[in-house]
């Protein structure tokens, strides 16, 4: 169950995306100023390629006397008004979020996640690591964390069990992101869009760049000054999903992989950490393949 944090801490967020035209800013204004809203954080962006307008509000709670329910439904009405296409959310900050953590056998970069948390720098539940290889789970019940290990089959083919056992035991919990923390390895297309805008992938090379497996040899083979790491949306396009953040570090010509791999998983921990954190304070907003990130 959610667990409400201090009232002089909780922020009611809305977060809103429609085709831009004149006057949305003053009537969500208007809605806000109506219901006795405290706006603390307002950041906007009209994207003049697609036409479309985005916003990201976050208001003092204590200023607000309607619950968060009725909230949605009076601000309903005015998403309606703004026209069909408006897309938008509202979500309270006093109630904790809830991830599951999908990891391999590489632990960097759950090491990092479940130490954020466990020093109170990353405000969220860890419901469950799955984990298609055992080599994690002692880590992970010593943070007080459920470990499940699913074996998934050498054959691609054959691993359609081993998803869906993966697919109840993250649903279970109805978390908020499933973040592939190094999984390696590739969900099906059912998997991406049941989980689609929850699921978070860290890609160990800068994308579009070496797309796939063993990115850093290929990196290496190709004589790269700059590596570095993507934290995206997972969709069924192997590695395309909508970006969240990214970061490089340079490396020279005498770094070998060994020293790639050391140097890129410093940036996949920082990198995966920054995009999962906007994506729980409901910052990034996804239009088509593009995000939009009020970091």
């Amino acid at each position: 169950m959610s667990t409400p944090s201090r009232d002089d801490d909780r922020r009611y967020v809305l977060t809103l995306g429609t085709p831009d035209r004149t006057g949305i800013v003053a009537r969500i204004s208007t809605f806000l100023a109506e219901v006795g809203g405290s706006i603390v954080e307002a950041a906007y962006h009209a994207d003049q390629d697609s036409g479309w307008f985005f916003t990201r509000q976050a208001v003092r709670a204590s200023s607000i006397e309607l619950g968060l329910e009725e909230l949605r439904e009076r601000f309903a009405a005015v998403a309606t008004e703004l026209g069909p296409e408006t897309d938008w959310t509202l979500h309270d900050t006093g109630m904790r979020k809830r991830i599951v953590l999908l990891v391999s056998k590489e632990g960097h970069c759950l090491h990092d996640l479940l130490g954020r948390v466990a020093g109170g720098e990353l405000s969220v539940d860890v419901a469950a690591v799955i984990g298609n290889h055992p080599d994690l789970e002692e880590v992970t019940r010593r943070h007080g964390i459920d470990f499940h290990y699913v074996s998934f089959p050498k054959d691609p083919a054959e691993r359609g069990p081993a998803f869906e056992q993966v697919r109840k035991l993250v649903d279970v919990h109805d978390p908020h992101a499933v973040v592939l923390a190094r999984f390696m390895q590739v969900l099906p297309p059912e998997l991406c869009d049941h989980w689609a805008g929850r699921a978070i992938n860290i890609h160990h090379s800068f994308l579009p760049s070496f797309v796939g497996a063993r990115p850093y040899h290929q990196a290496f083979t190709r004589g790269v000054k700059l590596i570095g790491a993507t934290c995206h949306y997972v969709t069924a396009e192997l590695d395309a999903g909508p970006i969240i953040e990214q970061d490089v570090i340079r490396v020279d010509h005498a770094d070998e992989v060994r020293d790639m791999v050391r140097l890129g998983r410093d940036i996949e921990k920082l990198v995966l950490a920054r995009g999962l954190r906007w994506h729980l304070e409901d910052r990034v907003l996804v239009h088509g393949r593009k995000t939009v990130v009020f970091s």
